[in-house]
């Protein structure tokens, strides 16, 4: 055999196109079905989640700015389940998002995305936790309790700057303590 016929057999060997493409269609409708089935997932949860009433009508304004700030919305999450996302009204949806606590509760506004609002007498507490939704961020995140219709709530967020969460933290607490005994008041 003369180096020229090895060469044209190696070639051959290496070449071998109905084999990488017969791989490479398997493979596309293999990362299809992965696709269809993590949405199927996604429209399954809506639909479990459906009996949740719509949010609260967003405001103009959150009456007299507490804190301000800027950053990205992580997810919700039923209160104290981490892994349990609610997708529910857009609340389900990553994105980039401006905080506004206000006197009148929490405003958040997610360019691109559903605004939503939390009013004062909706908050329960914050906290700073490493994860929500599913994302970890080691670095932390902002988590605001809240309810809704008799459904307790976990909304995360993680600030442009992360060293102000614990400022959000006290802020939400005192928010969330002094609308609970004005409410109580008023119901005396």
């Amino acid at each position: 055999m003369t180096g020229l016929a090895r060469l044209a057999q190696e070639q051959a060997r290496v070449t071998n196109w109905p084999g990488y493409i017969g791989w490479a269609v398997g493979l596309l409708i293999v990362i299809g079905l992965v696709y269809w089935l993590m949405r199927q997932g996604w429209n399954w949860r809506r639909t479990l989640q459906s009996g949740i009433p719509p949010l609260p009508a967003v405001p103009e304004r959150a009456g007299r700015t507490i804190l301000e700030t800027s950053g990205r919305y992580h997810g919700s999450t039923t209160a104290g389940n981490w892994l349990d996302r609610v997708v529910a009204h857009g609340l389900g949806t990553r994105s980039r998002a401006d905080l506004t606590l206000g006197e009148d509760g929490l405003l958040v506004r997610r360019p691109g995305d559903v605004d939503f609002w939390i009013p004062a007498e909706h908050l329960t507490g914050a906290r700073t936790d490493s994860g929500i939704a599913g994302k970890v961020v080691p670095s932390g995140l902002l988590v605001v309790t809240w309810t809704h219709e008799g459904t307790a709530l976990d909304s995360g967020f993680r600030a442009d700057h992360p060293d102000e969460h614990a400022a959000w933290v006290e802020a939400v607490a005192q928010l969330a303590t002094r609308t609970k005994t004005k409410t109580e008041e008023a119901t005396r």
